[in-house]
């Protein structure tokens, strides 16, 4: 797995707003590609009039709403985006983007994301007869992929996330609808959650991916839940994101990568470093001391956790 990354990502002008551009250029030397046009696969997630309303607001440099800024760049940067994000689906490397994407819902923004990256590269292998299970490492939960796939059978949905905390969603009961019932797993992790209820919930709930089979693995490859970003509450090292690359690459031949958040920019290099290492079974690249959680935080992901382990059992063996 490499990084595909192009300065144009920059241009997406937020100022001091916590998603800045700050976040990518602390990483060093990145070569730069040619990213594809992501314009033609837009409509595969989003509806024509978001797509307009999104180009003129960006053109006007209209908020898109109180927490997702955007300038007259960033529609350009936002399909490269998506470009980056398709291109990395078929070569199997780790997106370097912003704006993220997860939070991005068919017909309206939040959360800082214009375009649900993820959710359209995937859609696109869909299309292709794929079948795909999202893992959503991202501290918050990804609302808008969880809305685009929840009533597919298609593309598996697992998302690790601080609960409570922004958007309020992603409850433990929500497991799909329709034919997507238990194709969308959530698992809430209390505030201040370290390395050992992070890890658990990984390896807990990955027997289900395995039992879907899917072709591809796509990573929303958020870095939030580490203990120093200033957004979230949760309390996880840099051992943990070298570990789940590890057991990603253990278990899945076809793993590709889109980054969504994490906003301590010093953190976020690192934590993509040991991500990608794990993947690429190279050796960990920076360490840090393992956390453990108090017991009443234990105690309360253990209840989130056997609710939804006796509520998948109805749709898997294991």
């Amino acid at each position: 797995m490499k990084i595909i990354y192009n300065d144009i990502f920059l241009e997406h002008e937020t100022g001091n707003h916590p998603e800045n551009k700050n976040r990518l250029t602390a990483f060093n030397n990145i070569e730069q590609s040619k990213i594809i046009d992501g314009t033609p696969y837009l409509s595969l997630v989003h509806n024509g009039q978001y797509i307009a309303d999104i180009q003129e607001k960006c053109n006007l440099n209209i908020p898109l709403d109180a927490d997702t800024f955007c300038n007259k760049n960033s529609y350009e940067a936002a399909i490269h985006a998506v470009g980056a994000s398709i291109m990395a689906s078929y070569s199997g490397d780790f997106a370097l983007i912003r704006p993220p994407g997860h939070h991005s819902f068919p017909g309206r923004a939040s959360g800082f994301c214009l375009f649900n990256n993820i959710a359209i590269a995937v859609q696109n292998l869909v299309n292709e007869g794929k079948k795909v299970a999202i893992i959503d490492i991202d501290g918050h939960f990804g609302d808008g992929t969880s809305k685009i796939f929840y009533d597919t059978d298609k593309v598996l949905y697992m998302s690790l996330h601080q609960f409570p905390a922004f958007p309020g969603t992603g409850y433990w009961e929500d497991t799909g609808r329709g034919p997507g019932e238990g194709f969308n797993i959530n698992i809430p992790l209390p505030p201040n959650s370290g390395d050992d209820v992070f890890m658990d919930a990984f390896e807990t709930f990955l027997p289900v991916v395995k039992k879907f089979e899917p072709d591809v693995i796509a990573v929303s490859a958020g870095f939030d839940t580490h203990k120093s970003d200033m957004l979230l509450q949760l309390n996880v090292s840099l051992d943990s994101y070298y570990k789940i690359g590890k057991i990603l690459k253990n278990n899945f031949k076809n793993i590709f990568a889109v980054l969504e958040g994490g906003y301590n920019p010093e953190i976020l290099v690192k934590s993509v470093e040991n991500f990608i290492a794990g993947i690429n079974n190279e050796e960990k690249i920076h360490s840090e001391t393992l956390t453990e959680s108090d017991v009443k935080i234990f105690q309360d992901y253990e209840n989130y956790c056997n609710h939804l382990i006796v509520k998948l059992r109805n749709y898997w063996n294991f």
